[in-house]
């Protein structure tokens, strides 16, 4: 057995064993410290809230305007081609139901969240319902839509067509839920924010829930139709066209209320975001009573 001196010795007489046994030494430590207190450590992954809708409904100004917690309206915002993702702090005190602002852990009782703002965009659409389908911790659905442009076919049936698919993989999410050996969950709860309450051609969130409601009605029919009409086969159809109903199955009329057999509760709530004062204070607190 080697003596000290002799161990000294080795280590101090330079060679390529002691370069290298250096080596690992200076860079091993580091990383083994690092996989030793990553282990130790538990990550929280705070609850998030996902911003949809279609382009121009005003989601990357509405999540600027939560950021910042101010009175002034955002700056212009471009089409988001990507999602993007604060961390913000809600309180569900009393006294700040009528502010947006953020809260620190001076202000009592507050909740870190996610505010996950997804393009819009038809083309990318794919990937904000991709997103919503993996979210992980998801405690809430805001859809943005632009109230003053739903009196128009043009922009009441996109918007409808994609609230469709929303609360299709939300029904979808709960039924797979709901399945025997799966561990039940919640339903997501779905706000659709009708934005742009400032402008004179704004409808009434009673107009935009019944429009909505209306045209979702008209998409069903005709997706059940096109359904018949595919070929599919008698054994198949029945089955196939149940999953894809959204809502009561074999309801004349859809209705938001139609959605609660899966616990998921629809909201309409007026507002605005680029006004000169933003009025989005009664859908911060309908976040921050669902985070």
């Amino acid at each position: 057995m080697p003596t000290l001196e002799q161990v000294v010795a080795f280590l101090m007489t330079p060679s390529w064993p002691v370069v290298v046994l250096g080596l690992l030494v200076v860079l091993g430590a580091p990383v083994l410290l690092h996989l030793i207190l990553a282990r130790s450590v538990t990550y929280i992954v705070p609850p998030v809230v996902l911003l949809l809708g279609p382009s121009g409904g005003g989601k990357t100004a509405l999540q600027t305007v939560y950021e910042r917690g101010g009175t002034a309206p955002p700056p212009p915002t471009r089409t988001s081609q990507a999602a993007q993702s604060v961390e913000l702090n809600a309180s569900t005190d009393a006294a700040a139901r009528t502010t947006h602002r953020n809260h620190d852990e001076s202000d009592g009782t507050y909740t870190k969240f996610l505010l996950v703002d997804t393009p819009g965009h038809g083309k990318l659409r794919n990937t904000a319902l991709g997103k919503l389908r993996r979210a992980d911790k998801l405690r809430a659905v805001v859809f943005v839509v632009d109230a003053a442009a739903l009196g128009e076919p043009e922009a009441l049936g996109p918007a409808a067509q994609y609230l469709y698919d929303v609360l299709l993989v939300l029904q979808k999410r709960k039924s797979a839920a709901a399945a025997p050996g799966k561990e039940g969950s919640a339903g997501v709860p779905v706000l659709v924010a009708a934005n742009k309450m400032d402008l004179f051609t704004a409808l009434p969130a009673a107009m935009v829930r019944a429009a909505l409601e209306t045209e979702i009605t008209r998409i069903r029919a005709s997706r059940s139709k096109g359904l018949l009409d595919s070929g599919v086969g008698a054994d198949d159809l029945g089955a196939e066209e149940h999953d894809g109903w959204l809502g009561e199955y074999g309801s004349e009329k859809f209705t938001f209320d139609q959605m609660q057999e899966f616990d998921i509760d629809v909201d309409v709530l007026p507002g605005t975001v680029t006004a000169e004062e933003p009025d989005v204070d009664k859908w911060w607190w309908w976040i921050a009573q669902r985070i």
